[in-house]
């Protein structure tokens, strides 16, 4: 990890907000406006144990965009998104108010049905997790066998999600191999297949290419771009030339010796060339984080 994040410093120092603003520039940007908002969250606060770590974010996540979340580690970024489909309550001791509003229904309202949430907002990990007794096809299906969900025709999913995952032509001559045989770059394209399955609306992203070379973090950002226009999608990063290229909004974190807050929110291409806020450009350009 102090490997990554010193790579990570050297990378923001040689960047300047007009290198950022011009990958921004270029990247095609969706307002989503006309789809409405995916996901809202209100006011939210989250602790584990009596450690305040998150304090009074609200944002909203329009349908048929990327929202890119940076800033420096342990500003509560991760634990943010993790609040967006109550995998955050899994921690022990673990708390957190406010609403998280999904189709305008707060999904934290008491009888909800958290595993129906977690079909609706999935979720890409860190590290790729293809589970690895299972071949490539069952690792696609297994959210369907586990929510009990029923499709007329697997073998039409099973490639439609592939190919909307960019590993179909990789793949479609070896799907009965086991997932661990894949590349790293492609375990978690294959662990995007497997949450597209189950025809999420929201899909959160934890940092999914910190454990990938170039080539196989440009596949996943170019699924990410071919997911966006039908989706909403929120992304934890560090890099801040993936935020500048995949993202249509951009939300600056930053902790400074208490919890995590919401330091600014703008369209990206603005975050990197005309932040309203000195530490948002601080961080941008290297100056700390």
């Amino acid at each position: 990890m102090a490997e990554e994040n010193d790579k990570d410093k050297e990378m923001q120092t040689h960047t300047t907000p007009a290198s950022l603003s011009g990958i921004a520039s270029k990247a095609k940007q969706h307002s989503g406006n006309a789809l409405g908002v995916g996901l809202e969250a209100r006011g939210i606060h989250a602790w584990f144990g009596e450690k305040h770590v998150l304090n009074n974010i609200s944002l909203d996540f329009w349908a048929g965009t990327v929202t890119a979340l940076i800033g420096p580690s342990g500003c509560g970024k991760s634990t943010f998104i993790r609040t967006l489909n109550r995998m955050h309550e899994f921690i022990p001791g673990a708390a957190m108010a406010g609403e998280v509003l999904l189709d305008g229904k707060d999904i934290y309202a008491p009888g909800t049905d958290v595993t129906k949430i977690r079909l609706k907002v999935g979720m890409v990990f860190q590290k790729p997790n293809p589970f690895p007794s299972m071949t490539i096809a069952e690792n696609v299906l297994a959210g369907l066998k586990l929510a009990q969900l029923k499709v007329e025709n697997k073998d039409d999913l099973l490639q439609e999600c592939l190919e909307r995952a960019g590993l179909w032509t990789e793949v479609k001559d070896r799907l009965n191999a086991h997932g661990g045989s894949l590349s790293g770059g492609q375990q978690q394209r294959l662990c995007i297949a497997r949450s597209l399955a189950v025809r999420p609306e929201v899909l959160l992203m934890d940092e999914p290419c910190s454990a990938l070379d170039p080539g196989s973090t440009l596949k996943v950002e170019e699924t990410i771009a071919h997911l966006s226009s039908s989706m909403t999608i929120i992304i934890v990063t560090h890099n801040m030339q993936q935020a500048a290229r995949v993202s249509d909004y951009t939300a600056f974190f930053l902790s400074d010796g208490g919890p995590g807050e919401m330091v600014e929110l703008g369209p990206t291409s603005e975050i990197f060339s005309r932040p309203k806020d000195t530490r948002t450009e601080n961080y941008v350009t290297g100056r700390f984080g």
